[in-house]
């Protein structure tokens, strides 16, 4: 199948592409139809992904130190990839799945929620992200980081038609998790900032210079709007909320054309 044209890249048009290396496909990498990924930020969804993967018999295909998993439906394929923890390694990854096909991306990952409208378990659909990473800085654009909007109500739409409510809303990127003070919380939440994770705003930049659609959920996994940090990562009830999150997620790749 010829791959699809790329939507129109948001880069400067004077500005060279002088980088030395670039995302290829290599000798022995797969060649991926222009089909959804699903990209599974955290360890959690991934094992989620691989056990299942697994049962089914599908089949697995390379991918640095993450897991590439093919899937498929009727004549439709897409893909589950994962984990990519921090926006380096996330950045890489979507990179390499660009290079090898990819053109839509459907991220699930975890936030921090930074307003007290939002509990542990809660979804967050960014629709722009406060860069504060230092990935996103090496790909000039001339928008800021945000969502497909298209993908991203098309995504509202399917979770909360599976009974998943969502909140959408800017979010707050950091590479410094245990940098995370009171006085930033504060200020980030007056400016309606919903949450913070750690990859968003570098997955929006690179999607918007690469020329490719892209959507998050973020499953909100601690609360940092009390006088304490309120995690809520290790619990019954939000390992069950994410892995039903997943599960309704991989089932959205199959509605994308």
């Amino acid at each position: 199948m010829e791959r699809p044209q790329l939507l129109r890249p948001f880069f400067f048009a004077n500005m060279p592409n002088d980088a030395l290396i670039n995302p290829l496909r290599l000798k022995g990498d797969p060649q991926l139809s222009s089909g959804p990924c699903l990209l599974l930020i955290n360890p959690q969804e991934s094992r989620y992904a691989l056990q299942e993967a697994r049962k089914q018999g599908m089949r697995s295909l390379p991918l640095f130190y993450s897991n590439l998993i093919e899937t498929s439906q009727n004549d439709s394929k897409s893909y589950w990839a994962g984990p990519a923890i921090g926006s380096p390694f996330a950045v890489m990854t979507l990179e390499k799945l660009i290079a090898l096909g990819i053109t839509k991306c459907v991220i699930l990952g975890w936030c921090g929620a930074l307003v007290d409208s939002l509990q542990v378990g809660d979804v967050v659909l960014p629709t722009w992200g406060k860069s504060e990473e230092g990935t996103s800085r090496h790909y000039p654009v001339v928008h800021r980081a945000e969502s497909s909007k298209n993908l991203r109500n098309a995504l509202t739409e399917y979770l909360e038609a599976h009974d998943v409510s969502c909140t959408a809303g800017p979010v707050w990127t950091t590479d410094a998790l245990y940098r995370e003070t009171r006085s930033k919380i504060n200020t980030y939440a007056s400016q309606s900032i919903l949450a913070v994770d750690m990859e968003f705003s570098a997955l929006a930049t690179v999607a918007a210079f690469r020329g490719i659609e892209m959507a998050a959920a973020l499953l909100v996994s601690d609360e940092l709007y009390h006088n304490t940090w309120q995690p809520g990562f290790n619990t019954k009830s939000f390992r069950k909320q994410s892995r039903h999150l997943f599960s309704i997620m991989a089932k959205f790749l199959f509605t994308l054309e």
